[in-house]
């Protein structure tokens, strides 16, 4: 995959740190040089110590990523929300692991997509993912389809310039407020390796609500991370009483239509690091969701 820019300055500089402005990390440029990469400038090869003038043509070849991926392809079709060059965003069903684990060793996300990647014979079919979801949340699932896309939004992601926002059905009437804060750290608790919980000696974690509308007994509310702790969502709103509806771990009850969490990733956006056009992607809900809302609608009205 080629890229290619135009250095614009007076001062004479050295391509590797050109580069490096550029996103291209030391690791990513050891790649270029040991792997069948190519640095030009101007159209003629040359190495990454050499001194860019103003208005040089800067163009890098980054190698295919082949023969290092151990994901199992799977034949399962995924639904794919977004495509381009760079980067895939699919809508995750419920039950699916995001990465294979002892527990899951192949039937995950990152195996359905590496399963994609070989249907369509792509180039580069090491799996990169960029966000992920817990087993039984659904929604939008971002993945890069190269290490320097990969990379290029880690660096979004500690900025905070990459967002999700989730809807989720919590048990009681949330009618403190329509919009609240919950600040609280987590960790993990001595007794298990998968749960967490609200620890003053845990990570600082931050969750924003806003309710969207109350049923008997559950709130749908809308939710926008500003920390990424492992099952933040559910951890907080267990801890201030709301624990989610069919999530059994934190004190939420299964029903009739809802067998988990009941958390859906329904909005994604991101600065696309390429075009610097503004993505944002939508995620319908899903059933189990949709039937209960639907359902408790026709009750109420």
């Amino acid at each position: 995959m080629k890229f290619n820019w135009i250095y614009e300055s007076s001062e004479k500089q050295q391509v590797k740190t050109f580069l490096r402005t550029k996103g291209i990390s030391r690791g990513l440029l050891a790649k270029i040089k040991f792997q069948g990469g190519k640095i030009e400038v101007n159209q003629c090869e040359e190495n990454a110590v050499h001194y860019l003038e103003d208005m040089d043509k800067v163009e890098i070849t980054i190698p295919d990523e082949k023969g290092y991926d151990t994901t199992v392809p799977i034949d399962i079709p995924i639904e794919i929300i977004y495509e381009d060059a760079h980067y895939l965003v699919v809508n995750k069903p419920y039950g699916v692991a995001s990465i294979p684990s002892k527990i899951h060793p192949k039937n995950t996300m990152a195996n359905r997509v590496k399963g994609y990647y070989v249907r369509e014979n792509y180039i580069d079919q090491v799996i990169h993912i960029v966000t992920r979801l817990d087993r039984d949340t659904t929604g939008l699932m971002l993945f890069a389809k190269h290490g320097y896309a990969h990379a290029m939004l880690d660096k979004e992601l500690k900025l905070k310039q990459l967002h999700k926002k989730y809807v989720a059905l919590v048990t009681g009437d949330l009618n403190d407020s329509l919009h609240g804060m919950i600040d609280a750290p987590i960790g993990m608790p001595e007794d298990s390796i998968v749960r967490r919980i609200v620890n003053p000696k845990g990570k600082a974690a931050l969750t924003e609500y806003w309710v969207k509308e109350r049923f008997d007994n559950t709130t749908l509310v809308s939710i926008q991370l500003h920390t990424g702790r492992t099952h933040q969502i559910r951890v907080h709103f267990s801890h201030i009483g709301y624990p989610l509806i069919g999530d059994d771990l934190y004190g939420g009850e299964k029903n009739e239509w809802i067998q988990r969490q009941a958390l859906h990733c329904c909005e994604l956006d991101f600065i696309h690091p390429f075009t610097q056009e503004k993505i944002v992607l939508k995620a319908n809900y899903p059933e189990d969701i949709s039937e209960w809302l639907k359902y408790n609608n026709n009750i109420l009205f």
